[in-house]
This record gives structure tokens, sequence and C-alpha cells, in this order.
């Protein structure tokens, strides 16, 4: 088999005009959402390469390891396409509890409850400790 070959999966996804596809990652156990975040063909290599979450940022324009910095790697149990071919589900063993930056352990915090956005979901670790001071 050439290298064609082994990497034609990645042609079967539908990439947006940016080379992007959105990525909702799960955790594995408990089946809650974690992030929504964007891979290109290349982070997808490298999270199915590695059998860790490599995602594309957009406001940096390079690819980032989920915990990188902050050690709260992602651990890929499975990876899944939709129907359309245009979106990516990762289920996921989620290190140290944490999957969003601001210390909580989903980026869907915040619930809508008479007209405003609330938290309901406490931090977990002070973005501080895991960044350091910006």
């Amino acid at each position: 088999m050439n290298d064609q070959d082994t990497t034609a999966w990645l042609d079967q996804i539908a990439w947006n005009a940016q080379g992007l596809a959105p990525v909702i990652t799960q955790a594995a156990d408990t089946k809650r959402v974690l992030t929504l975040a964007w891979m290109n063909r290349e982070s997808l290599a490298a999270t199915v390469a590695s059998g860790y979450a490599t995602y594309w940022s957009r406001s940096r324009s390079k690819l980032w390891r989920k915990g990188e910095t902050s050690g709260n790697l992602q651990r890929i149990v499975s990876i899944a396409l939709d129907c359309d071919a245009d979106a990516l589900l990762l289920q996921v063993e989620q290190m140290g509890g944490v999957a969003c930056h601001t210390g909580r352990e989903s980026c869907f915090y915040r619930v809508l409850d008479k007209g405003t956005w609330q938290a309901d979901e406490p931090v977990i670790t002070d973005p501080e400790q895991m960044y350091g001071k910006s």
C-alpha cells in the first residue's frame, strides 16, 4: 500500500472552504459534550497517529495538542464521521477532568436562564494555575 492509500480516508471528509471540519469532543464514559473545535487534514492525521486530540487553532493559525500547556490531554477512544461527512465526533478520556480553558469540565457551562447566560458549572482548576498569569 502506498502513502496515498493510507491517507485516502482523509479525502472522504467534506472539508469546508478553509480546509476545516468541526469536531465535537465528548467524554467517552459519561457522553458529556466537552468542546467544539476544528480540525484540518494535518491535525486529524496527527490525532490518529498520536492517539491524542490535536486541533487546528483558527485564532493562532496553527496545530495545538489539547492539553499541551495545561496537562489536560484528551486520549482518543473513538473517532466518528457524520452522515454528511462534514463533522467529526471524538470520544475521549479527558485527562485531569478539565476540557475548557476556563478551568471547567466542559466548554458548555453556561445555560440560558430568563434571558441571560448563567454559569452552572464550577471552575475545577484556576486557569492561572494551568497557564500562568496572562
